[in-house]
């Protein structure tokens, strides 16, 4: 390679090492109307100085890394290494003299810029392909609302904006009343269904940021910072997968399918990139080229199509894996199937208050609850169920039970409860685990005879 080719690959390598300060620069000009507006405040003086020091030590970095590897003359290099030094130490000496900024300022600063990255990420991921185009506009529209929220609000009102994304709005509430009441179940399968894939796309999103504040937010607001942002995010991620794993829990067949889907669709994305690299390297000519992308692209329609939610059938599924419901025959559980009324919480959200006297028992399809009563707490999860006691004591508790995560609850009303009761020795056996690990005793119980043809 000769030196003009050296001196070209030198001049790439720079440039793409002060991206990192233009990045900077546009990240300001986001919440300012323009970026020279922004200097005029001591707070936004400061930050710029920080990362135009920040920046440029970054280009010094790697323009060293670059020029070891070549031939270049060494007086020339020392001549230009001097020159960068000189405007580096002048940025270092201007961050060092500006104005203190507050952590929480600077807290505040890193969620803005974090939720902008993520705004990009989502942008490229989407000429990506690795979403659905119907769901673009609604991933944006998160994405926004986080930037502001975090702008107006700082720490509490970027969590605040995270917890709604993965919150069940009006409209899923309104569809999930329509199935359950209308039996009208195709808006109610269409929103779980657009849920999952935002869920996936949204986890994938997340996992790409912690890079970002690596990079980026450690080295202009510090250590410190960075690594409560880190935690903020570790939150997210953390609700992600819990909701995920709820619906995968609800849905096992068709969270498989999605999966699969979504894994398909990222390795066709991975491959029509890796043809455009070898086409750009001269390695492959525009007409083999435009062949293999003509083949991705078709094997991408025939995967577009999302599989149809069977919101019935999965219910049915749900049900036959539940623990309590093990002994039950097929026509039983059948039956059930189409008793129980799904319910989904969203974290936070109060179920039962005090002194309210439930008329229905609650099984936890997935996700937790926390109870509370006398000043004690206690946590149920998948699998456990409540509202029971009351029922069977006959008497109102001062219970408050309240989602500690995004929850699905299957309700049975009390008439069917009991005489599931009768028939069924595990559920049985449950109820009474769950008033001895309370502290009341089974005689409190009016628990309706067993019947005689129950299995044991």
């Amino acid at each position: 390679m000769g030196v003009l080719d050296h001196l070209e690959e030198l001049r790439w390598a720079i440039l793409k090492s002060l991206s990192g300060f233009f990045f900077g620069v546009l990240l300001t000009a986001v919440f300012f109307n323009s970026f020279f507006d922004a200097l005029k405040y001591p707070l936004d003086r400061a930050l710029s100085n920080q990362v135009v020091a920040v920046s440029l030590q970054t280009v010094r970095e790697d323009v060293a890394t670059t020029t070891e590897s070549y031939e270049l003359t060494r007086e020339i290099i020392r001549s230009e290494a001097k020159r960068f030094g000189e405007r580096l130490d002048a940025a270092v000496a201007a961050a060092e003299d500006s104005e203190e900024i507050l952590d929480r300022d600077r807290i505040t600063l890193g969620l803005i810029a974090l939720a902008g990255s993520e705004r990009h990420t989502i942008l490229e991921r989407f000429h990506e392909r690795a979403v659905s185009t119907r769901l673009h506009d609604r991933i944006l529209s998160d994405s926004d609302r986080l930037i502001e929220a975090a702008r107006s609000g700082g720490r509490t009102g970027y969590q605040r904006a995270a917890r709604r994304a993965l919150a069940h709005g009006r409209p899923f509430q309104f569809a999930m009343f329509l199935n359950n009441r209308l039996r009208i179940s195709a808006p109610l399968s269409r929103m779980t269904a657009d849920r999952f894939e935002l869920l996936l796309f949204q986890r994938l999103i997340l996992r790409d940021l912690d890079g970002f504040i690596d990079t980026r937010i450690r080295r202009i607001h510090g250590r410190r910072v960075a690594d409560l942002l880190r935690e903020l995010l570790n939150r997210r991620v953390d609700a992600t997968e819990t909701a995920i794993e709820g619906l995968r829990l609800q849905y096992p067949g068709y969270a498989e399918e999605l999966e699969r889907r979504f894994i398909r669709r990222t390795a066709l994305r991975l491959e029509e990139r890796e043809y455009e690299a070898m086409r750009e390297d001269g390695l492959i000519g525009a007409e083999l080229h435009t062949v293999l992308t003509q083949d991705v692209a078709a094997r991408r329609a025939e995967i577009e199509t999302r599989p149809r939610l069977d919101i019935a059938l999965q219910k049915a599924d749900l049900v036959q894996q539940f623990p309590l419901f093990a002994e039950l025959d097929s026509r039983s559980l059948r039956l059930l199937g189409k008793a129980l009324v799904t319910r989904y919480v969203n974290a936070e959200e109060v179920i039962i208050r005090k002194d309210n006297a439930p008329k229905s028992v609650y099984f936890l399809a997935s996700g937790a609850v926390e109870l509370e009563t006398a000043g004690q707490t206690w946590r149920l999860g998948r699998g456990d169920l409540f509202g029971q006691l009351t029922i069977l004591s006959q008497k109102p508790r001062r219970t408050k039970i309240t989602a500690i995560a995004p929850t699905t609850l299957l309700v049975l009303d009390e008439a069917r409860f009991l005489r599931l009761l009768k028939r069924s020795t595990t559920l049985r056996a449950a109820v009474e685990q769950s008033a001895i690990a309370r502290g009341l005793s089974l005689d409190a119980l009016n628990l309706p005879e067993m019947n005689p043809r129950s299995t044991a």
